[in-house]
């Protein structure tokens, strides 16, 4: 892929090896001066003969890595481990394997990772928690993806940047030249730029002309008055570069400003902390204009890449400062994209995701851990370069999960986090060991979660939808209360249970009246209601056994009403054993009318009727 080490400021210029044996000497020149697709050639043909070790296929295998090419990389990493005990080798093998969607057999190379060096933070995390895959592929999505019309066939692009009068920046591969860049043997990148339209779609891109070079040119970020440009270009077209092995000569990436000036960038100049010795590149700046966040591998860094901000004050810089342990890792991190109210977007490959680089989101005001995107935004494959425009509310980012870089639509899903108190309508009081289930506007539960100790538990919801809680907790009423949607970012909730009414005497357990419909005889919600109490006091008291006595009133003809009851007695037995209570523990009979709780004859009110239709819950066993 196009993401090449030069253009994301990832060159190392320490720690070079140099060549193990006069066999490896060609191959090794070209890897240390990060021609990779040459050094294959010449390590695969090493890799084909008697002079083959674990040395050749670590360099093959770290060769494929550098250029995006797992599958080779993971193969040439599988000869590699067979005898070596270089830790980085087990790494850089997990994380190929996770690439390809491999986790159980990235997780054994990480064990083994973890195993050798014990106190590295990637191996304390993996530790921690290795299979993490399942819980960070079921987290509630956060956007919708898209395709957009700007590809290319078999041309990268990435970097997008949309502006607030809807113009769209970008850097590709698509130019014409026939330059070849020697680490990936692809087209250097140019900046182009498409017009987005009222229907979402986008117009032919063409070159920006004033800022593209022979050589490598962008990412691009401009201030929200659109007069201002920061871009990175590559240190060959100023001619600042160092000579290596003879005469290759290895450029840095650097920070460049451009001012928009009739119709045209132009007073284009450098930014005082470049340098020959790393690279500073991927630019973003913040809202007021005044922090300036990149990517950088320079000294006093924590990986292979780092994110970084400088502050601006008209034209002086300050020192830049490293964002931390919080943000960066012993890897890459890289991409970032401040949005103008705060949030920090990045890509890393040294934090727990799906495979490659990984997107992350993070408030630069708080405290909060980096938050992983989730799907459909992260894959198995590279997902980076996320930008997101506040005034348009649309994001773009860029993946290879097709095969090519390719630029796609983030459409936000709207969601509310919302906050549920349980109190004790009597006293007012909190109540915590409430169970509080979350149900789909088709009364499908979604979730259930148990409050904390300050009464309290909190979901994210989609704010468009509507939903249902039902609140349950021992000794309680279970409530149930209906919740609509919103478009605030946080809602409480106060639910509001009631103290079972339940009285238990030496020989019966009674309930409030448990009412029929009319001549039927299945159980009603309010019916319901009451034998979830019975439900309660039976768990609690696990030895109880219950006989279920049904009665009706005197209408109707003796036969229809004995069988009424015991149909009555026959839903009511098999809702309590559906709620957990064993056959053993719970029978009945129904008695029709020949039991009735006030003699009247014939002649009964409607009152007296109503007292003659009860259900007896008699305890046979305490």
């Amino acid at each position: 892929m196009k993401k090449n080490i030069i253009y994301l400021g990832l060159l190392l210029t320490s720690g070079i090896i140099y060549a193990q044996n006069s066999f490896t000497e060609k191959a090794d020149k070209l890897f240390q001066t990060y021609q990779y697709v040459g050094a294959i050639d010449e390590y695969l043909k090493i890799a084909e003969s008697k002079n083959a070790d674990t040395y050749v296929f670590t360099q093959l295998a770290d060769s494929y890595y550098h250029i995006f090419k797992n599958e080779e990389a993971a193969k040439w990493y599988a000869k590699a481990v067979e005898n070596t005990n270089n830790p980085e080798t087990y790494y850089k093998y997990a994380q190929t394997l996770k690439s390809l969607g491999k986790y159980t057999d990235a997780n054994k190379q990480m064990d083994v990772f973890s195993k050798m060096v014990p106190s590295d933070s990637r191996a304390i995390e993996h530790t921690k928690n290795p299979n993490y895959i399942p819980s960070l592929a079921n987290k509630s999505k956060l956007f919708d993806v898209s395709e957009v019309n700007l590809a290319v066939k078999e041309q990268n692009d990435f970097g997008a940047f949309l502006t607030n009068n809807n113009e769209l920046y970008f850097v590709s591969t698509r130019n014409t030249t026939n330059k070849k860049d020697k680490w990936s043997n692809q087209s250097y990148l140019d900046i182009y730029k498409s017009i987005k339209g009222n229907d979402g779609k986008f117009s032919e891109a063409t070159p920006v002309s004033e800022l593209n070079t022979a050589f490598h040119d962008g990412l691009v970020s401009i201030s929200s008055d659109g007069k201002t440009m920061y871009f990175a270009r590559d240190g060959h077209s100023e001619g600042k570069f160092q000579k290596r092995n003879g005469n290759v000569k290895l450029a840095q990436q650097g920070l460049y400003k451009a001012q928009f000036v009739d119709g045209k960038w132009t007073n284009i100049v450098a930014l005082p902390f470049n340098s020959t010795e790393y690279s500073v590149t991927n630019p973003s700046i913040s809202k007021d204009g005044k922090t300036l966040y990149f990517a950088s591998n320079m000294p006093g860094g924590f990986g292979e890449s780092d994110i970084w901000k400088v502050q601006i004050n008209g034209d002086t810089y300050g020192t830049p400062e490293n964002l931390g342990a919080k943000i960066n890792s012993k890897e890459k991190e890289n991409f970032p994209f401040i949005t103008d109210d705060n949030i920090l977007y990045f890509a890393s490959t040294g934090k727990q995701g799906f495979g490659g680089f990984d997107l992350y989101k993070v408030n630069t005001t708080a405290t909060q851990e980096p938050q992983n995107l989730g799907k459909p935004i992260n894959s198995e494959k590279d997902d980076f370069s996320f930008c997101f425009n506040t005034q348009n509310n649309i994001g773009y980012f860029s993946s290879n999960r097709n095969g090519f870089d390719t630029i796609y639509g983030a459409t936000t899903i709207c969601s509310s986090q919302l906050f549920v108190n349980v109190l004790n309508k009597k006293t007012g009081a909190l109540v915590q060991n409430a169970e509080v289930a979350i149900l789909d506007a088709k009364g499908n539960t979604i979730t259930k979660k148990t409050v904390s100790n300050k009464g309290t538990v909190d979901y994210d919801i989609d704010c468009n939808a509507e939903y249902a809680l039902v609140v349950s907790a021992p000794n309680f009423d279970t409530e149930k209360v209906s919740i609509a949607g919103t478009k605030l970012a946080t809602m409480n909730k106060t639910v509001e249970i009631t103290p079972t009414e339940v009285i238990i005497t030496d020989t019966e357990v009674i309930l409030n009246p448990i009412y029929f419909d009319f001549n039927q005889s299945a159980i009603t919600s309010q019916g319901a209601l009451e034998l979830d109490k019975l439900v309660k006091v039976m768990k609690a008291n696990p030895a109880m056994v219950i006989f279920v006595k049904s009665h009706t009133d005197t209408k109707g003809t003796l036969d229809y009403n004995l069988i009424l009851s015991q149909k009555r007695v026959d839903a009511t037995l098999e809702y309590i054993r559906s709620k957990g209570i064993t056959p053993d523990r719970i029978s009945g009979k129904g008695f029709g009318s020949s039991q009735p709780k006030v003699e009247c004859g014939g002649n009964c009110t409607e009152e007296q009727d109503a007292q003659n239709r009860r259900s007896e819950f008699v305890i046979v066993k305490k």
